[in-house]
């Protein structure tokens, strides 16, 4: 049996272990077949095509800054989850039943960071756009419920365990906040295409017209007394 380069204690061991066996003791046919269309959300393929689609997006509107760090942010952290599986070596809960289709390791949980990274950058390249408050937390909103539905997913199917989808979730965030750090020194001082098309035109810049001053009149003092 080979040792694990990284050991990592887990002190909600119990409740992985008793949360994996209670979603399998209540599996039905109809309940894995609404599991197994949430969790498409965060499949690969699925992130391909909107990974796609963005990148003719931003190719199209010529948005180079957020083509980077679309192919950055998404396919970078992607790739960093799965050395961190290796790095790990954790089992999956379960690994044979008539429903799996999965295989390799188990943290962090491949479809939960997928979804963190893709649904994430989307809403941080919608959110400016929205000048209405009530937008942004809707699109916020929106993009939490996506990854939280395809993290249920995964523990619900078996496929991880509860802090797998809780470690995806957290090194998806914290690879966003390193990607949107690291390109704010590289933004220049001008507006987005995005942004720009969805801003009104700009008022014409008013040109200061000089006022002629008149001439000043001199003062003649008068003599005391004539001559």
């Amino acid at each position: 049996m080979t040792t694990p380069p990284l050991a990592i204690a887990n002190p909600l061991a119990g409740i992985d272990h008793g949360v994996a066996l209670w979603f399998h003791a209540h599996l039905t046919p109809t309940f894995v077949s609404v599991l197994r269309g949430i969790t498409e959300f965060g499949s690969s393929e699925w992130i391909a095509i909107v990974l796609s689609i963005a990148v003719l997006f931003f190719v199209f509107k010529r948005c180079w800054q957020s083509l980077l760090m679309m192919v950055v942010a998404v396919p970078g952290g992607m790739l960093l989850n799965e050395w961190v599986k290796i790095l790990v070596h954790r089992h999956r809960p379960f690994v044979d039943g008539w429903f799996v289709d999965w295989s390799g390791y188990s943290f962090a949980s491949g479809h939960t960071i997928g979804a963190t990274l893709l649904y994430g950058q989307l809403a941080l390249f919608i959110i400016p756009m929205i000048k209405n408050r009530r937008g942004r937390i809707l699109v916020y909103s929106a993009a939490t419920f996506v990854i939280v539905l395809v993290g249920f997913s995964r523990i619900a199917l078996g496929a991880h365990y509860f802090t797998d989808v809780l470690g995806g979730m957290f090194l998806g965030t914290s690879w966003l906040t390193l990607c949107l750090l690291v390109s704010r020194p590289l933004r220049r001082a001008v507006v987005p295409p995005v942004i720009a098309d969805v801003l009104p035109d700009a008022t014409p810049a008013l040109v200061p017209v000089p006022v002629p001053v008149q001439a000043e009149v001199t003062a003649v003092p008068v003599s005391e007394s004539l001559i």
